[in-house]
């Protein structure tokens, strides 16, 4: 009988409510050294922007700590960093798999046709012809540009290339309007 892995609560930080505004901005990816760094998986762009928001909120489980980071620094291809009260690797792996959020507070203002993904991920997409497109489900990068995966009968990649592709984007009807034929 295989036995079942116990349920690690979060070692650090203290417990918190979470804020009503916290967007997700990475997760705790592994253990660094032996003196508690922790490695960092960042949806910031430029991903060490993750470490400019103080306080980071841990989140795993239904549960929620609040953090300092005193450190973080770019390790190779990868994130490192450090948070307050963590000194050892035993204590960094416990935190492995925690979800990394902030207050929305905390983001820069945008100008007007700007937007964070975390803004367009859940709008309902449809085209000009008014033919309900899906949902908005994620945005990922592609180089050229970024790429809106949105979900209905089936799923579809819309390339986020406002005026070409992204007419209308209204937060408050919660809808994308765009140039895209319903066939592709």
């Amino acid at each position: 009988m295989a036995s079942e892995r116990p349920v690690v609560e979060l070692p650090l930080g203290e417990p918190a409510a979470k804020p009503v505004d916290l967007i997700v901005v990475g997760r705790v990816s592994g253990v660094h050294g032996v003196r508690g760094w922790i490695k960092v998986y960042s949806e910031t762009e430029p991903r060490e922007n993750i470490f400019h928001y103080r306080p980071w909120y841990l989140l795993r489980r239904g549960e929620c700590r609040r953090v300092e980071v005193s450190e973080g620094r770019v390790q190779g291809k990868g994130l490192v960093g450090h948070v307050q009260g963590c000194d050892d690797r035993d204590l960094a792996q416990r935190l492995i798999g925690a979800t990394i959020g902030v207050s929305r507070a905390q983001f820069e203002p945008l100008d007007e046709g700007e937007y964070y993904w975390t803004d367009l991920e859940g709008l309902r997409v449809e085209n000009r012809e008014g033919v309900d497109l899906g949902v908005v489900d994620h945005l990922f990068e592609t180089g050229a540009n970024d790429v809106m995966v949105v979900r209905g009968e089936r799923e579809r990649l819309i390339p986020y290339l406002p005026e070409q592709v992204i007419l209308q984007v209204n937060l408050e009807q919660r809808s994308i309007q765009v140039d895209w034929d319903p066939d592709f």
